[in-house]
């Protein structure tokens, strides 16, 4: 029934202040009022509908981005948004395209690695988008391993250029978002080579494309690499490759901040440190940790409200069906998650606050932080990303059939998100980073250098290596003393423990390699200590309400006790718990289950989404999906014709065709 909230009863059960709890995951009270107009303002838009993104062709998908940020542009200027609102702006636009990469990668390489004279050139025509650019780096034969990049920028004293190359095919630039059909200008990463010697990767500004009719300037061959998985989803964005035949450039478009060549093709190092460079790189990473968070609360606000409309099964004495929320083998897939997206949330706003930290040192010329900022980063990026891609599809399944629907919004936001695995560092090699850091904090405990940030914990190691679990009863896994305890000893005893088999190898790196799967799952242990602790100091900290601190401590009970549970044996291996105490941790989980099942539609109904953002039938804030889903059905193409096209050609002969006996 229209107008009816098939999902009021759920919302009356709830025991906290919700809109109390929007504030909490907004952020602030002036983040959540930018977010609501701005998500509102997209949703009354009718140039932003998404519905037919599924059936669209590739070409009109296309034209529908550029359409789409074309108008988006203009109300942002008509509006007079901040930087602030013109991200959300974008954001719940929803539709990957050229402006992701424009103000998320290319802008931020000329403000990091510019000059102030290269920034006073070109940052004002990014700004107002007279020039389009993309981050070209990755090559078709090397990504993670941005070292081996083949692209040469050699420089020539005579014209006073750098002639950028692709001396092979696999040279070539390939997967760079926008670079396909769209920018004019890249930041390309290439080999700088002067006088003959080879100084590494450095990066350029190159204009690609003519900015009269957009054809592509001479040397330069470019194009989009094709159709990428899913039905519209990351298709709207045009990834491109990009091949340089001896393509010339001035001098000046080096990017300068870090190191220089001169007039007379002198390689010089500048002032300014190189660890610079490693400012955005965190600026980068926290953000993909608070997209994480945004897309694996969608999924799971999708999958709480349609697994409390959805009902299966009556009880044995033929009443009312049960909602499937109400199985405890749903929830105890379903709650896990809903508690990761908060914990996400909250680590990602911590991130902002070490980004904003991190930058205030570097610019007062201190990089003691910085080591543990960049490890701190690429794990949370490495550990977030992962367990949200398979938070979503874990969500698709818990939608049963109905979630395989592209109405849905399981399908294309998998499709769209998962990508965030392996762009700006494949997570394998991201968590191997971090075990190198780590292994080389173990090193030092005994130099009297005492670990700091995320390591800090580490130097209490004579306690932790010998310490026992305190837990004697169930709620004790509800003391976060005892629960960080428990996580810091398991992180440290893995660290020690891959140090010392380490020690074993006569060649470090032979030894590293050996070790590889090893040291990944110490990295992660430490990572998921992080999440735990900011989450705890989260709760323990500036939450007022009572009815909201009791609903995250409950989420945050959950995330900790189910990882203890999932990677149990990580726990019992390193005696950081007993087996009694796990099967305490199991039985308090499901208590937690409990508690949170009366309150978990209102708990998603705090991500504050409008029904165009979660572009779901399946997650309808009205509950009301059968009917939609019908609705959705018989818009399908298909469902255009009553009998189909090809039916004379191809059906009706098969049915009316006249079998003859074959003769032996």
């Amino acid at each position: 029934m229209e107008g009816v909230d098939h999902l009021a009863d759920e919302r009356n059960k709830a025991e906290f202040d919700v809109e109390e709890m929007k504030i909490v995951w907004a952020g602030s009270r002036h983040a959540f009022q930018v977010s609501n107009r701005i998500s509102r303002l997209v949703a009354n838009d009718p140039i932003f509908e998404k519905s037919k993104r599924a059936v669209m062709s590739r070409k009109e998908l296309f034209k529908n981005t550029l359409k789409k940020s074309a108008h988006a542009w203009k109300m942002i200027n008509e509006l007079r948004l901040s930087d602030e609102e013109s991200i959300r702006f974008r954001s719940f636009m929803d539709q990957p395209g050229f402006v992701d990469l424009h103000w998320g990668m290319f802008v931020p390489a000329i403000k990091g690695q510019g000059t102030e004279e290269q920034q006073q050139k070109w940052l004002p025509l990014a700004n107002n988008m007279q020039i389009i650019g993309c981050y070209a780096q990755t090559e078709l034969g090397h990504g993670s391993h941005v070292q081996g990049l083949e692209t040469t920028a050699t420089f020539d004293p005579q014209t006073d250029q750098f002639i950028i190359h692709s001396p092979t095919q696999t040279s070539s630039k390939w997967w760079p978002g926008g670079l396909g059909k769209v920018s004019t200008h890249a930041v390309v990463y290439a080999r700088l080579i002067t006088n003959g010697k080879d100084h590494g990767v450095h990066g350029f500004i190159v204009q690609l494309r003519s900015l009269d009719d957009h054809s592509p300037l001479p040397g330069i061959t470019v194009g989009d690499i094709g159709m990428k998985f899913g039905n519209g989803a990351y298709n709207s964005m045009d990834n491109g490759f990009l091949k340089f035949d001896h393509f010339r450039i001035p001098r000046d478009q080096m990017l300068m901040r870090l190191s220089k060549v001169t007039r007379e093709g002198k390689y010089v190092a500048s002032d300014v440190p190189r660890q610079l460079v490693y400012g955005t790189m965190v600026f980068v990473r926290q953000s993909i940790v608070s997209n994480a968070s945004n897309a694996l609360s969608r999924a799971v606000c999708i999958a709480t409200r349609y697994s409390a409309v959805r009902r299966q099964f009556a009880s044995q004495n033929g009443g009312t069906e049960t909602q499937v929320i109400d199985y405890k083998t749903q929830q105890n897939r379903l709650f896990p998650l809903l508690a990761s997206a908060y914990a996400f949330r909250f680590v990602g706003e911590w991130l902002k606050w070490l980004y904003t930290d991190v930058t205030q040192r570097l610019e007062a010329s201190d990089f003691a932080t910085l080591p543990e900022a960049h490890a701190c980063t690429a794990g949370l990026k490495s550990m977030t990303t992962s367990a949200t891609a398979d938070g979503i599809e874990e969500c698709r399944k818990l939608c049963g059939g109905h979630g395989y629907l592209w109405c849905s919004g399981l399908p294309e936001l998998f499709a769209v998100y998962v990508p965030a695995c392996t762009y700006e560092g494949d997570n394998v090699v991201l968590q191997l980073q971090v075990a190198r850091f780590l292994m080389k904090t173990v090193s030092q405990l005994g130099s009297g250098k005492a670990p700091a940030g995320t390591t800090e914990y580490m130097g209490r190691a004579q306690h932790l290596l010998k310490c026992r679990s305190s837990v004697k009863k169930a709620e004790d896994w509800l003391n976060p003393g005892m629960v960080l305890e428990a996580f810091e000893a398991r992180a440290l005893r893995m660290a020690v423990s891959c140090a010392n088999n380490l020690s074993k190898f006569e060649n470090q790196e032979q030894g590293f390699s050996e070790l590889l799967a090893d040291l990944v799952e110490a990295a992660i242990a430490h990572c998921q200590l992080i999440v735990v602790s900011k989450f705890i100091a989260k709760i323990e900290g500036e939450i007022k309400g009572k009815g909201v601190k009791n609903q995250l401590k409950n989420l945050c009970y959950i995330y900790a006790l189910h990882l203890l549970h999932k990677h149990l044996g990580d726990f019992l291996s390193t005696d950081s718990v007993t087996p009694e105490q796990a099967s305490l941790a199991s039985h308090q989980l499901r208590s937690l289950y409990s508690q949170l099942r009366p309150n978990a539609v209102a708990l998603v109904d705090a991500f504050n989404y409008t029904d165009h953002y979660l572009g779901s039938v399946l997650g309808r804030y009205d509950g009301n999906v059968y009917p939609k889903l019908f609705e959705e059905a018989l818009k399908d193409p298909l469902n255009d014709s009553v009998v189909p096209d090809g039916y004379h050609e191809y059906i009706r002969p098969l049915i009316k065709q006249h079998i003859r006996s074959a003769r032996l």
